[in-house]
């Protein structure tokens, strides 16, 4: 059984990390979607509040799976038996960095291998902090999230 890791801090999920999951489904049999605790970051929604809106928003997919992580995301990837990363890509700035860290990552285990899926053109300008700006004036999120986060988003900043 093929399974990919994919890993972020999901602050909160967007359009775009779904359609990234659900094109990965397509190749491979299982997505663990990781909640990295990131100490660098200081997210708007705790690890709890983010793996309930993936949950509701991913309901409609198999083969999926939604945890936690923190720490070195290679020691999560063994614990969950794969060997394969996964990263969605919008621009050349985002690969530029993940290229580094693939890269880091193969010079720490050769056996694990970073996959790079391309964002949707519809969603090449959309991340989750500009979702969190639009929400905190108030603006509409609709067409840029799941329900499910809509809805929290909209209770965080009343």
């Amino acid at each position: 059984m093929k399974t990919a890791v994919y890993p972020g801090s999901f602050d909160p999920i967007t359009n775009g990390h779904i359609d990234v999951i659900e094109r990965a489904l397509k190749m491979f049999d299982k997505v663990v979607v990781a909640v990295g605790d990131n100490p660098g970051k200081n997210p708007l929604f705790s690890t709890e509040e983010r793996i309930k809106m993936i949950k509701e928003s991913t309901k409609h997919l198999k083969n999926i799976e939604i945890d936690k992580f923190s720490g070195l995301l290679l020691n999560y990837a063994k614990k969950k038996n794969s060997k394969i990363i996964l990263r969605g890509l919008r621009a050349l700035s985002d690969f530029e960095f993940e290229f580094q860290r693939a890269l880091m990552n193969r010079k720490i285990d050769s056996d694990v291998e970073t996959i790079f899926i391309m964002t949707k053109e519809d969603y090449v300008y959309l991340n989750s902090s500009i979702v969190k700006e639009i929400a905190m004036f108030r603006g509409n999120v609709k067409p840029f999230v799941p329900e499910a986060v809509e809805k929290k988003l909209m209770e965080k900043f009343r």
